[in-house]
């Protein structure tokens, strides 16, 4: 019964990547990550359940913690971004190098 779960992750990074490379909105970029961190995590469980070993699950307990940290730095660039631009989109972040 590994398939379905690893069918399911690829599903999730996949969908991910996509919203990844083809969204300008800064907000929806950082959600396709989270997405893709999830699909690892799923990934990561799915193993150790099937070769019956924790270290799957102690693995995501480490992907959450980053996946929570990349989530507060984003929301402070984003703000910070909002603040400076009055826009959300990608592209205006060339606009800070000066």
């Amino acid at each position: 019964m590994l398939v379905p779960y690893l069918a399911v992750g690829a599903a999730l990074f996949v969908l991910g990547m996509i919203g990844f490379v083809t969204r300008r909105n800064l907000i929806i970029i950082f959600l396709c990550t989270e997405l893709m961190f999830q699909a690892a995590a799923t990934a990561m469980i799915a193993f150790g359940r099937y070769y019956w070993d924790v270290s799957g699950q102690v693995f995501v307990i480490f992907i959450l913690t980053v996946a929570a940290a990349e989530a507060a730095l984003a929301l402070g660039l984003v703000m910070l971004l909002y603040r400076r631009r009055e826009t959300l989109n990608a592209d205006a972040w060339s606009e800070l190098k000066d």
